[in-house]
């Protein structure tokens, strides 16, 4: 299992140099490492002084490089879709739509991304992914996908599944999910293992990304007012999904003691400017990353206090909302929302009481 690493801030902070600059540290360090581009444009390959391509190449000894395109992904992708098809009906309705016609959707991107990155982490032959996403709030999205997912099987599974409409296309829906999701499924089993295998699948998605040992993300951010306060709601926001910041990498400028506060207390390394052609003082410059399992955890359970502490940074009070509906607190801060599976201790418990200080939402039950 690989180590994946992105980078979160405002756009123009130089996110895509970093994420050059860690990929070459990771590898000078001996582990074998996949930099993963998603923006189409040229920039990339620019700062990398080669061309790319939407498959793996060798840049230098432990280190490729891949530019995910929306297009071809989807076209691989379809062509599994296909065969599914032909496998689980017998008079198949797509086999006349070839990959090559298809046009990517919006939102598309991300899911594409998601399951690249998924199946690149499952090859084995990578120690460390770093994905040069867009940064923003479309990354902790994607990202987000198998919390997000495994929550609506949870509530709608039971509905759909005693749904006509269900009982008629199922026999070709799950086969063509299984493609997307890479699962196997077997005639005796169709039934009950398909379904398993895909919350398991999302179950070990949300474990990678609640782990800080396996999936991390580090801000990038100048000394700009906009760009910190960018960073600041992007941290609050990584929290929502579960991802753990490691620390804040602030570009070409010096670390202030307002600064430091902004993003206490994750640690803030300061970034020197380089020549194009000299990445060295800038991989000297950058921390351990992986160490981000010190920084404070987006969430914890306490049983015996019968607590929820969740670490959301960012917000403030008014910009924190909870709510529960059935079995599980939902919380909205910011553009995400989060429903938490509680624990059976905890699950189905009224909520008692709330308070939100120092950063910290503690909910008790």
């Amino acid at each position: 299992m690989a180590l994946i690493l992105t980078f979160l801030g405002k756009g123009g902070t130089g996110r895509t140099t970093v994420a050059i600059a860690a990929a070459k540290k990771l590898a000078t360090q001996g582990a074998r490492v996949l930099l993963a581009g998603v923006d189409p444009g040229p920039s990339l390959g620019l700062l990398l002084g080669t061309s790319t391509s939407p498959d793996p190449q060798e840049l230098t000894q432990n280190l490729q490089v891949v530019q995910f395109q929306s297009a071809v992904l989807l076209e691989r992708s379809w062509e599994e879709i296909k065969k599914l098809e032909a496998q689980y009906l017998r008079t198949p309705l797509i086999k006349n739509v070839y990959g090559q016609e298809l046009g990517v959707l919006p939102g598309m991107d991300s899911a594409l991304a998601l399951n690249a990155i998924r199946e690149y982490d499952a090859s084995g032959k990578y120690d460390a992914i770093v994905y040069d996403g867009s940064g923003d709030q479309t990354t902790l999205r994607m990202l987000g996908m198998p919390e997000i997912l495994s929550w609506y099987i949870r509530r709608f599974r039971k509905v759909v599944e005693d749904s006509d409409l269900w009982k008629t296309v199922s026999p070709f829906i799950q086969p063509i999910s299984s493609a997307v999701l890479n699962v196997s499924w077997t005639g005796d089993n169709f039934a009950q293992q398909p379904t398993n295998e895909v919350n398991n699948l999302l179950e070990r998605g949300k474990a990678a990304i609640a782990d800080p040992s396996r999936t991390a993300a580090y801000l990038v951010t100048t000394g700009d007012p906009t760009a910190v306060a960018t960073a600041q709601y992007l941290w609050g926001s990584a929290q929502q999904i579960g991802l753990t910041v490691g620390g804040v990498l602030l570009n070409q400028e010096p670390v202030t003691e307002g600064i430091s506060a902004n993003f206490s207390p994750l640690a803030v390394s300061s970034l020197p400017i380089c020549p194009p052609s000299d990445w060295q003082p800038l991989i000297e410059a950058l921390p351990d990353l992986r160490q981000a399992a010190s920084a404070p955890k987006p969430i914890e359970i306490d049983i015996s206090a019968r607590q929820v502490r969740l670490f959301l940074p960012g917000f403030d009070k008014k910009q924190v909302k909870l709510t529960q509906s059935g079995p599980e607190v939902t919380i909205d801060a910011g553009d995400q929302r989060r429903n938490i599976s509680l624990p059976p201790q905890l699950s189905g418990q009224s909520v008692k009481g709330a308070k939100f200080q120092n950063s910290y939402l503690t909910i008790s039950f």
